[in-house]
């Protein structure tokens, strides 16, 4: 186990340790692939232990990042009003551990002063502590949103944002109530200053610090060993376990090492379509779920937006997971592939590995298009552009990752719109982001009478500025269940 203390330190080599190999794959195979076997060999801090790192990661964050934003969006005094079980989206990124919920009414006030720093300061009848100064404390709820008008008045900034969006939940947590008693509090000219500061909640939130970037390859590669762990003979015995089997095996795993999850784990199966065996179906829907001896497959299609089936996993299948976990305030999502060797089968299929080296093709397509300043937009449109002169048939849905698994930041693309996506489409690429590369392609397989196979792909990445890292790693082989 590591001392909270040195986490930082001790993992600060995952990510820029030796020279990584470019993002076009110019290094021999697939740039960037990694083998993890097991999260055994991860370590997770108890509960009480992870409390000095993600404060530490906070302080940074409000004292090296938050005066940079504030200069950068304009904004001279930002508010964040909560109420208790109702906080802001946003609340939880600024407060220091352990926090459950806000007290009662809490208030959050950062003044961007003349030098540039940033004033942290908490209107609440219960004091944060550090990293926040009371400006008051005490009293009833009428005193406490007086003394947060008089607070703001004596300020006299120029711009006060508030956290209201049309277009970004994270950013849309004032509540109606709060923004009546907050203008209530303020005299006409304070209130002709507030201003919506969607896009300082938006780069606060999607905006990774050299600590998180540090720690987010640990996080990231403890997702992949369980995934690799369910995708093994330690849990799979083809013909008896099912596919929700590998999925709570998936979930209790994690739950086990303290890692709550944020959606459920699925996992599926495609095989390849058996007209015959659907024509001499006797009846039974458990013949055709649950049977080791009539499993049809499904008909996969160029055009289906995602294959996959339920039920007893097989010899010969291809297996796919997606599983998304959170870990000192950072967040996973991450999909990867299996292959359930035949009889006498010593590895995978050609086409498979085939298929498998097209799904890395797209993601080297994908991130070549990462160019800060470029929307989510055009990298979508550029990909699409660069994936269909190369004959691949693929989807691409790529998100931002951080405090949150569908994070804010650009959207690229959508899996039932890959064309464009107003607003959110149309945020820039930032540098120091993360994402989850996610999308899929679809390939036939000659051992499988030219059927269709999708291969679906979800690894995280961070984007420096110049180049795409995957922080653990990404699939460039296929997990096979010996």
């Amino acid at each position: 186990m590591f001392r909270p203390s040195l986490l930082c330190a001790a993992l600060a080599f995952c990510v820029y340790a030796g020279s990584l190999p470019a993002a076009d794959g110019s290094a021999q195979g697939p740039a960037q692939g990694r083998v993890i076997d097991s999260a055994d060999d991860y370590a997770v801090l108890a509960p009480r232990a992870r409390i000095e790192p993600e404060n530490r990661m906070l302080t940074e964050r409000l004292e090296n990042l938050l005066p940079k934003l504030m200069a950068e969006t304009e904004i001279d005094l930002w508010l964040v009003l909560n109420r208790e079980y109702a906080e802001d989206p946003v609340y939880y990124s600024l407060v220091p551990q352990p926090s459950f919920a806000a007290r009662r009414t809490t208030m959050l006030v950062f003044h961007r002063k003349a030098d540039g720093t940033v004033d942290r300061l908490s209107v609440n009848r219960y004091p944060l502590g550090k990293p926040y100064a009371a400006a008051w404390s005490g009293g009833d709820l009428d005193a406490q949103w007086k003394a947060l008008g008089e607070l703001i008045v004596a300020k006299d900034a120029k711009r006060i944002g508030i956290n209201v969006s049309r277009h970004w939940p994270v950013a849309d947590g004032l509540t109606k109530g709060l923004h009546e008693r907050l203008l209530a509090v303020l005299p006409a000219e304070h209130q002709q200053r507030l201003v919506s500061a969607e896009e300082l909640v938006v780069r606060w939130l999607e905006t990774r610090s050299a600590g998180e970037i540090a720690v987010y390859p640990h996080i990231m590669a403890i997702a992949r060993g369980v995934i690799a762990e369910g995708f093994s003979s330690r849990v799979i015995t083809p013909g008896v376990t099912t596919t929700d089997d590998v999925a709570w095996y998936l979930r209790e795993r994690f739950e086990s090492m303290g890692l709550p999850i944020w959606f459920m784990p699925y996992v599926n199966a495609q095989r390849p379509f058996d007209a015959a065996q659907v024509q001499n179906f006797d009846g039974d829907p458990d013949t055709l779920l649950n049977s080791a001896q009539a499993k049809p497959g499904e008909k996969c299609e160029r055009d289906t937006d995602f294959c996959g089936v339920s039920g007893v996993i097989q010899p010969g299948d291809v297996l796919h997971t997606d599983v998304g976990i959170c870990y000192l305030k950072l967040c996973t999502d991450t999909q990867e592939m299996a292959y359930v060797p035949r009889a006498g089968e010593e590895g995978v299929p050609q086409g498979l590995i085939d298929a498998m080296a097209t799904g890395n093709r797209w993601q080297d397509l994908l991130t070549a298009q990462f160019v800060s300043g470029r929307s989510g937009n055009e990298i979508l449109a550029r990909t699409r552009a660069a994936a269909e002169k190369e004959g691949i048939v693929s989807s691409t849905y790529t998100h931002p990752l951080g405090m949150f698994g569908h994070a804010p930041g650009p959207t690229i693309g959508m899996w039932d719109n890959q064309g464009p996506t107003a607003d959110n489409g149309d945020w820039p690429l930032h540098a120091s982001t993360v994402y989850a590369i996610e999308g899929n392609i679809k390939q036939r397989v000659p051992e499988w009478g030219d059927q269709w196979v999708q291969i679906k792909l979800e690894q995280g990445a961070l984007f420096d500025g110049e180049r795409v890292i995957y922080l653990a790693g990404r699939q460039t082989r296929w997990h096979v269940v010996r």
